[in-house]
């Protein structure tokens, strides 16, 4: 890859930190402080966060996930059975979201990627500073002793 990161790469998540901890010139639990105490401050460090938090903790998945395999196989004859074909299919199925995720961290952390430039990265940063949803997405408080409308769920009493 042209990026640095081998298909073969053990430590996905120690190359992607380092590189997040260089774009933003702090360490990793800094970053995290400042996010928590800023998250809208800088949009981009806020997605790198949400998305380095995903990837640790698909890394940890998967690590899990290849511990459970390899205890199965060591247990297993010449033929593997069904369950640890399971776990074996655990194993890729965490690969695959590891590595999604971590497409995703290498995106954002790449200025030039495409679509970062284009109308439709416009058209989303304009959309971006919205805090909340666009839509209510609860009930309205009502005042205290206030009925609820008619329209309200009730639960059914049963006929004991």
């Amino acid at each position: 890859m042209t990026d640095g990161i081998s298909d073969e790469s053990a430590d996905v998540v120690g190359v992607l930190t380092e590189r997040i901890e260089a774009r933003f010139d702090m360490g990793m639990d800094q970053l995290k402080a400042a996010v928590a105490a800023a998250p809208t401050a800088n949009p981009d460090a806020t997605d790198v966060v949400k998305w380095h938090g995903l990837l640790v903790e698909a890394q940890s998945v998967l690590e899990r996930a290849e511990d459970d395999l390899v205890a199965a196989l060591q247990t297993q004859p010449s033929e593997v059975d069904d369950p640890t074909m399971g776990l074996a299919h655990q194993v890729n199925a965490a690969v695959t979201a590891r590595d999604g995720r971590a497409m995703v961290v290498r995106w954002l952390l790449n200025p030039d990627a495409p679509g970062k430039k284009d109308l439709a990265a416009e058209r989303l940063a304009r959309l971006r500073p919205r805090s909340g949803p666009a839509v209510q997405t609860s009930a309205p408080n009502r005042p205290a002793g206030a009925p609820a409308p008619a329209s309200a769920w009730r639960p059914v009493r049963s006929a004991r």
